[in-house]
């Protein structure tokens, strides 16, 4: 694991950026709008009717150094939403460590293999390149944005640790909290270049953590394991228009232990939903960049045996049908 400072080379460092907005500064009939402009250039805030209606409570702080940005926010309970549409219109690709001080989250149907209890506490990783739907009660949260190089310099397979939870009752999850609760608090008076060492030595821990939680960090035998990982989501990305793709292809080409992969692909669901899920992705991706193509072609292309087939499949996921997404994805933004 490389060492603190040694991750992102940014020798023009000169100060902390900070910024605070506090949705009491607005009239109460436009707090809940203002926060979703506040933070909509990241995520989706999807406000019921009622919400509208009533007082909503939130303020953020903003530490931002280089690449790397650093959140201390409160709000009352919201939907929020990051959808591959939205994904497909801009350039945001962190990963994001979320840390719950108080309050908690559920993840919803874009992640709808995550079978953890409704608003569970703790730390939330999560990769801003993939869909996600989370519903969030009344909490504080510490967001720590780090760069996707930086992170995938760490751990190339870390877009697959999106979503995962570590809960806040272990140990090492509960160290964890308290340093960033201490960052969060100490960053302001710290020089350029050691809050730069403190913010990657705290992305390090963390995803530290999530490898050893996935069983893909540790020791000899946890390095085979994510050998193995590598090994297989190489060979499904690069097999994804292969009608001969499935799990019993992928074990018999790669002669692979059946359980010991079927264990690797427990969080995704499966290695079969893992699969379903690459040609979705895969197909979301053509249907954006190539607005021509028919759909049905598209769902041929990536072993779906029809039109019915494929949308219900797509929408069990992207919770839209595939010309609707198409549509979404290429409508402007304002």
């Amino acid at each position: 694991m490389l060492q603190p400072g040694a991750l992102i080379h940014q020798p023009h460092l000169t100060h902390l950026a900070h910024d605070r907005f506090d949705v009491g500064q607005v009239p109460m009939h436009q707090q809940l709008l203002a926060w979703r402009e506040r933070v909509g250039h990241v995520i989706d805030v999807l406000p019921a009717k009622w919400q509208l209606e009533q007082p909503f409570l939130a303020a953020i702080d903003r530490y931002r150094l280089g690449e790397w940005t650093l959140t201390d926010c409160y709000s009352d309970p919201l939907l929020l939403s990051r959808s591959l549409a939205r994904i497909s219109t801009d350039n945001k690709r962190d990963y994001v460590f979320q840390v719950f001080i108080n309050g908690g989250m559920s993840l919803g149907p874009s992640k709808a293999h995550n079978n953890r209890a409704p608003y569970s506490a703790g730390i939330l990783l999560l990769d801003l390149n993939q869909p996600l739907r989370m519903q969030r009660s009344a909490c504080r949260v510490l967001s720590l944005f780090a760069p996707r190089a930086c992170v995938d310099s760490l751990f190339p397979d870390a877009e697959s640790l999106h979503g995962r939870v570590l809960d806040s009752r272990q140990t090492e999850a509960g160290i964890l909290i308290e340093h960033l609760q201490a960052l969060a608090h100490e960053l302001p008076a710290v020089p350029p270049h050691e809050a730069l060492m403190a913010l990657e030595y705290s992305a390090q821990s963390l995803l530290g953590a999530f490898t050893k939680q996935a069983k893909l960090s540790g020791n000899a035998r946890a390095a085979a394991r994510s050998l193995m990982f590598s090994r297989v989501r190489r060979y499904i990305k690069h097999n994804l228009y292969s009608d001969e793709l499935s799990p019993e292809r992928v074990l018999l080409d790669l002669r692979l232990p059946r359980a010991t992969v079927y264990r690797l692909f427990e969080h995704e669901g499966g290695l079969a939903a893992y699969i379903l899920r690459c040609r979705l992705r895969e197909a979301a991706e053509q249907l954006f960049k190539c607005p021509q193509t028919p759909v049905l072609d598209i769902a041929y292309s990536l072993g779906f045996g029809s039109a019915s087939d494929f949308t219900r499949a797509f929408r069990r996921v992207h919770e839209m049908a595939p010309r609707d997404f198409r549509l979404s994805a290429l409508a402007p933004r304002c």
